[in-house]
């Protein structure tokens, strides 16, 4: 007698629950498709009333930093979730950028080159739809906007462990621009190669020099064997490491150079301090209208005299207004003669701000308001 072997067989019941399981994701499927129309169509409609808005407007000011941030503020507070609201802010962000092209696309200048921390922070305040123009030089940047061969420039102003830009704050005390916006990034540094996405056979390791130093404790620990190559930038790390021969060199960049050069990610967020961050302003031609949740900024110069600094200060203090940064820098227009960046809360036009904006200006040598606009949207 020969015996065959037992063939398993899926029992009905299996197969009822396996249809059960596509029949309970069917009606989110299908509600999903129906959002999805719902949403574009809403898209659409509101790409229509912003072209409306730039026809109204003629020849007047096509982007309003005021009114995109009390915009977005608005709608994370209204945020019921499970979406976080700083992802509701990019999306909206990036909504806004779109239709505001359908008006005009914008220009912006950085500092270059492409894939810089600097063209990440334009990018998160315009949004992808507005075109990103790459500088050598912050002083090149100022020019092409001050020349209107820009719409703005997007400037580092200071970093966290880094301390102040040296250069920014010297064309801040001068250029004819306004600030009217400022930009928050959190400095993320991610180990990127073009063969792979593991750290095996890794033995150069390309970055800008505070990079390099900004990681050292996460290198002598993954990579203690790895030669570190001081670039001009972590931009320039990221299109060595892309256009090399050599698998095994890898680079240290963010996000944006990550995509531009289309790097694979071995490691993310490999910075030793996590709270790094980094504040640009945004300058153009235009001043912006108060928000309720805006700064001002502006340099002070005083004589060399005792109680000369707590004379400037005090016009702050009897108003009640905060202050967010005091900082002195050489004026280089004489020995020991020092300018004043100071940045408060509150807006220019406001009552208490122009109280005390006028008591300092009796008390300075000079006052010179780079300008006032709404606090960083996060």
């Amino acid at each position: 007698m020969i015996k065959c072997p037992l063939i398993p067989i899926k029992s009905q019941s299996n197969k009822r629950n396996a249809m059960s399981a596509d029949d309970k994701l069917l009606p989110h499927r299908q509600a999903i498709d129906e959002i999805d129309l719902a949403v574009l169509r809403l898209l659409n409609e509101r790409a229509a009333h912003a072209r409306a808005i730039g026809e109204l407007k003629g020849t007047g000011a096509v982007y309003r930093p005021e009114r995109e941030a009390e915009v977005l503020r608005r709608i994370q507070a209204l945020n019921p979730g499970p979406l976080p609201g700083e992802a509701v802010a990019r999306l909206f962000r990036e909504v806004m950028s779109e239709c505001l092209a359908v008006e005009r696309p914008l220009t912006i200048a950085y500092l270059g080159p492409a894939g810089t921390f600097t063209q990440q922070a334009a990018i998160k305040h315009f949004g992808h739809a507005a075109l990103t123009l790459a500088c050598n030089t912050v002083d090149e940047g100022f020019r092409l906007v001050e020349a209107r061969q820009a719409d703005y420039v997007v400037a580092p102003v200071e970093n966290s462990t880094e301390g102040s830009v040296g250069r920014t704050l010297d064309l801040l005390s001068t250029s004819p621009l306004r600030a009217c916006g400022e930009v928050v990034l959190r400095i993320h540094h991610h180990l990127l190669r073009k063969s792979s996405n593991d750290m095996h056979g890794i033995t150069r390791v390309y970055a800008h020099a505070q990079a390099l130093a900004q990681c050292h404790e996460w290198l002598s620990r993954n990579l203690p064997d790895a030669m570190r190559i001081s670039v001009s930038s972590n931009a320039e790390a990221a299109r060595m490491a892309a256009e090399s021969d050599d698998t095994s060199v890898a680079a240290i960049a963010g996000q944006t150079a990550a995509e531009l050069y289309r790097l694979a990610k071995v490691a993310d967020n490999i910075e030793d301090e996590p709270n790094n961050t980094t504040r640009f302003l945004v300058l153009g031609h235009q001043d912006t209208t108060a928000t309720g949740r805006d700064k001002t900024s502006m340099v002070v110069s005083t004589p060399n005299k005792a109680g000369a600094v707590n004379a400037l200060l005090r016009p702050f203090t009897e108003q009640g207004i905060s202050m967010t940064k005091f900082e002195s820098r050489p004026s280089r227009s004489g020995l020991w003669d020092y300018l004043f960046f100071i940045d408060i809360e509150g807006h220019e036009s406001e009552p208490r701000v122009q109280a005390a904006l006028s008591a300092l200006n009796e008390r300075a040598s000079f006052v010179k308001i780079i300008g006032a606009y709404p606090q960083a949207v996060l």
